[in-house]
């Protein structure tokens, strides 16, 4: 028999930002208690900032009816001369019946004890309980609290209760809190609990009460506002999707309103202005014609015929942040871009200051210029260097961190600077995640490099080097910029070599180790068969240009459709050539040819290898297309002839065309 059940719990108000980050994990978390309990079906979870509600519109009574089916000891160690041993005495004990209730079966050939237990479906309102506590226990919002005499903790107090079975409330207490058949509603429309008759009732009685329970319907009626009133004042709303969650989380009865500020904050960088709304307000920023405007529009949770009061307190709430980011910003300007105090700011434990890290970033970049600029722009790329972690010292960016490097850009902007160290300020982090721009020039590249050049070799000289998913310091990150930086300006780099040259300074690192993470994240930067990559990587290179070019070249192969025609071929005479030594010159002696197709075949290579080619694309190609004279020459010459001459000069001939295939790609390594 199947029933609806709703579980209702009432909070006091759930901040935003812990509830989206478990957001993900709260339905599998009580589908993994259903499913321990034999009770697994359909439901949906809905929040509002002050409820957690779950419902089934059809719930099982009771878990079915089971059978348990217990095996023991072999009979024949089960009785001796018909006598019962331990071994089924104790059998007996753990099924919990009496010896005589023990019989037998077959099992792995062998006849042993056995006991066959019906049991008994468990009703749904005896388990419920349990079952909501296991799923509260169980959520892991961060920070928690306690309050009352209560020992137990959780995100925020819980004020109510309400777990409905078909119409009937299941007695339980969560939190010390009891169920009870009732519900609240919007304060501004009812502070009192409301009897709820079932759960056709509660959905009625929320909807009355100004309460849209259905988040996704929060979302949406969001949005309409946010067209409306585009399409009305002929503007754009930016909308920050994350911002968007946090504002549904938060609301309960949504309304989008416009509102605005003093057009003499405009004067403010937008990113000033727009981090202050929504960082400290939720609002949303406006545009019109792309350019930021002096309006606003916040999403109210408020329940009203006149807005009007609404809008003009979150207007006043809003201008002292403006005008405090205005002081800011003017006091910046006025002390101007300068490094001084950074000596005092530590950068980490055991790797010094913020100054001295920028003394070795100097020192990686000035390395650097050497290889990829070498013009007359050394001391712009210095100055940008010295002056990228400036604005630390800034009011702003003590006020609003994450605008870290944005501020130098526009602090260096407005004193005159020259605009590539500007730039290359405002790059400096570029690329920071895995869609993110890179760095707009080569100047800006070194700077990004050197800064994550730094932050890289430093931690693994101080041991700080991530393990499974942890990387507090987003060495990942940085690695993965390092070799898109690269690829994007082709630079030649062989990180291995770059690395040792730079670790003078740095306390001792293990080389191995950093290898070994670099390659991990050379794996993780494509997304293709990791073999092909590992085929690539088995040549010995390390210059992640030339490993992006090899490996391009490759997929490139392998996607074409003589590919799986050639394969065979190919591996073949890499395994022929497996044990050789692909360190030394290989010498083929023509005069001890005894076949017209050893020499078709060294012919054929001959002529490919004397080409030049452009890219490794053609030269694979080539190669590869030597299949004919090497079919022809595998299916009519020995290689293991018994002289032991022609034989080793038959391998050498072989082992030629592997070692001109080793300076791309070990083909044995594919596995496709």
């Amino acid at each position: 028999m199947m029933q609806p059940l709703l579980i209702e719990i009432g909070v006091e108000e759930l901040p935003a930002v812990p509830l989206l980050k478990e957001l993900r994990n709260i339905e599998k978390k009580w589908a993994n208690v259903l499913e321990k309990n034999a009770l697994l079906g359909e439901f949906e979870f809905f929040y509002t900032p002050r409820r957690l509600t779950i419902f089934h519109s059809e719930f099982k009574m009771s878990q079915d009816d089971s059978v348990e089916e217990m095996f023991g000891a072999p009979m024949a160690i089960a009785y001796k001369d018909g006598v019962a041993t331990k071994a089924a005495e104790g059998f007996a004990r753990k099924c919990g019946v009496e010896l005589s209730e023990i019989s037998s079966a077959q099992k792995g050939g062998k006849e042993v004890l056995y006991y066959k237990k019906m049991i008994t479906g468990k009703e749904s309102k005896v388990l419920l309980e349990e079952m909501i506590t296991e799923w509260i226990n169980s959520l892991s919002f961060g920070k928690s609290m306690r309050w009352g005499s209560l020992s137990e903790s959780f995100i925020r107090p819980i004020r109510w209760l309400n777990v409905m079975l078909g119409n009937q409330l299941v007695d339980m207490k969560l939190f010390d809190v009891a169920s009870s058949q009732s519900t609240y509603v919007h304060r501004m429309s009812n502070f009192e609990p409301l009897h709820v008759e079932n759960e056709k009732a509660y959905f009625e009685i929320l909807k009355e009460g100004a309460v849209t329970l259905f988040q996704d319907e929060r979302r949406a009626n969001i949005l309409n506002d946010f067209k409306s009133i585009e399409k009305k004042h002929a503007i754009d709303i930016e909308i920050d999707n994350d911002l968007l969650a946090e504002v549904v989380a938060i609301t309960e009865n949504p309304t989008a309103l416009l509102g605005s500020f003093d057009e003499e904050f405009l004067v403010l960088p937008d990113e000033v202005i727009i981090t202050s709304m929504k960082e400290h307000q939720r609002y949303f920023p406006v545009f019109k014609e792309g350019k930021l405007i002096n309006k606003f529009v916040v999403v109210s949770n408020a329940l009203t015929e006149d807005f009007s009061k609404v809008i003009e307190g979150n207007e006043k709430v809003l201008r002292p942040r403006l005008a405090d980011g205005l002081f800011f910003y003017n006091n910046d300007l006025n002390n101007g871009l300068s490094t001084k105090g950074l000596e005092k700011v530590v950068f980490m434990d055991g790797l010094g200051s913020v100054q001295e890290k920028i003394a070795r970033e100097e020192k990686i970049a000035l390395s650097l210029f050497d290889k990829y600029l070498a013009d007359d722009s050394k001391e712009l790329l210095v100055q940008a260097i010295n002056l990228a972690k400036a604005d630390l010292m800034s009011e702003m960016v003590y006020e609003f961190t994450e605008l870290q490097g944005l501020m130098g850009y526009y602090y260096a902007t407005e004193l005159d600077m020259p605009r590539a160290v500007a730039i290359a300020i405002k790059e400096q982090y570029l690329p920071d995640g895995e869609d993110s721009e890179l760095p707009s020039n080569v100047l800006s590249a070194i700077v990004a490099l050197s800064i994550k050049l730094d932050t890289l070799l430093a931690l693994f000289s101080i041991n700080q080097i991530p393990t499974g998913s942890r990387d507090p310091f987003a060495l990942r990150r940085a690695v993965n910029g390092i070799i898109k930086i690269v690829n994007e300006f082709n630079f030649s780099f062989d990180f291995m070599q770059v690395f040792r040259e730079l670790s003078m300074g740095y306390e001792p690192i293990d080389f191995d180790k950093l290898e070994k993470f670099i390659l991990d994240r050379i794996y993780s930067s494509y997304k293709v068969n990791d073999s092909l990559i590992k085929a690539v990587l088995a040549t010995g290179e390390r210059d992640i240009l030339e490993i992006d070019k090899k490996l391009n070249a490759v997929v490139t192969l392998v996607e074409s459709e003589l590919f799986d025609a050639q394969f065979s071929t190919f591996k073949r005479l890499a395994n022929i050539s497996k044990d050789e030594d692909m360190s030394v010159e290989l010498h083929v002696d023509e005069s001890l040819f005894e076949s017209e197709h050893e020499r078709a075949l060294f012919n054929a290579y001959k002529t490919s290898n004397e080409k030049t080619y452009s890219c490794y694309e053609e030269q694979l190609d080539a190669i590869f297309d030597l299949k004919p004279e090497l079919d022809a020459f595998f299916d009519n010459v020995m290689v293991n002839a018994e002289d032991e001459k022609i034989k080793n000069n038959r391998k050498a001939l072989i082992a030629s065309i592997y070692k001109s295939l080793l300076s791309i790609a070990d083909i044995k390594e594919i596995s496709i």
